[in-house]
């Protein structure tokens, strides 16, 4: 009888170290996909100045808050693409109304997420020396200055199509070439040095508005609207990282802030990174309210 006994509490403990550690290989298990669940966001990042400070920015922000972050290089319309499939999680730089064909091809997959700055101006650009061009519509008979030519950014770009508009809207003898930002400065910067005619896409927030004098043609057609720059999300953020899309819909900088970064980032030679880490530590109210804090 006492054999028996013994035998059966033998078995009972045995039975428990197993379930022990069943129970604690599950909780490890558990613990481990918890944990794995915040992997990686992604951001897709525009070969646009504008889009580095509040990428920058986030980046730091959402890895202090234990995620993992990666940043997918490519224009507007692949970065839209990218955000459809889910393989961009996040796009700080999306500037209506212009991306709104976007969000609306996209409705069922990406989300409008917050409005990181109002009213940012953008347009047809000329150097301030030319004192006789001060709208788009003085452009007409003038074209043989500009060698017929308009300066524009990469063809993906959504504002190419409303830059082909307004040429045809104006009845303008020109044609738009297109090439990087930094091609089309380049171009533009030719031109200005010799105080030569010469006519290109510009916005703010942008290093150009520092470093020369320039003005935004009047448009009085409408083709050019001012913009407002907002946060988009690919839709399934919000159920895999609450606590990283809920920082995201709170999200807000200022315009003169972002172009102060591009500046020391463009003009100065500073590291983005550090640039964004300065933002930080100098706002940290902004940041705070973001947070939730």
């Amino acid at each position: 009888m006492k054999k028996i006994l013994l035998s059966s509490l033998a078995t009972l403990l045995l039975l428990m170290i197993v379930g022990c550690s069943s129970e604690s290989s599950d909780g490890a298990s558990a613990d481990s996909k918890n944990s794995d669940e915040k992997q990686t966001i992604t951001f897709g990042v525009t070969p646009w100045t504008s889009t580095v400070p509040p990428t920058k920015v986030a980046r730091i922000l959402l890895e202090d808050m234990g995620y993992k972050v990666e940043e997918t290089q490519a224009d507007a319309g692949s970065v839209f693409v990218g955000l459809s499939r889910g393989d961009i999680d996040v796009f700080m730089d999306s500037w209506l109304p212009v991306h709104q064909i976007y969000l609306d091809k996209y409705s069922d997959d990406i989300t409008d997420t917050a409005v990181s700055y109002p009213e940012a101006a953008s347009g047809l650009v000329v150097p301030t020396y030319m004192e006789d061009v001060n709208k788009i519509s003085d452009l007409k008979g003038m074209e043989d200055d500009f060698n017929n030519k308009l300066f524009g950014i990469e063809e993906g770009a959504s504002v190419t199509k409303v830059i082909d508009e307004a040429i045809k809207g104006y009845g303008l003898d020109m044609k738009q070439i297109n090439s990087s930002e930094g091609g089309m400065m380049a171009q533009a910067m030719r031109k200005m040095q010799n105080e030569e005619p010469v006519v290109f896409y510009g916005w703010r927030p942008h290093t150009m508005f520092n470093k020369f004098d320039l003005k935004i043609l009047e448009d009085g057609e409408g083709f050019f609207e001012k913009s407002s720059v907002h946060v988009i999300t690919n839709n399934k953020l919000k159920e895999n990282a609450p606590d990283a899309y809920e920082f995201l819909s709170n999200w807000s900088i200022p315009i003169d802030d972002v172009e102060n970064m591009i500046v020391k980032i463009e003009e100065e030679g500073m590291d983005p990174t550090k640039v964004a880490q300065n933002w930080i530590d100098n706002n940290q109210d902004k940041v705070d309210k973001m947070l939730g804090k």
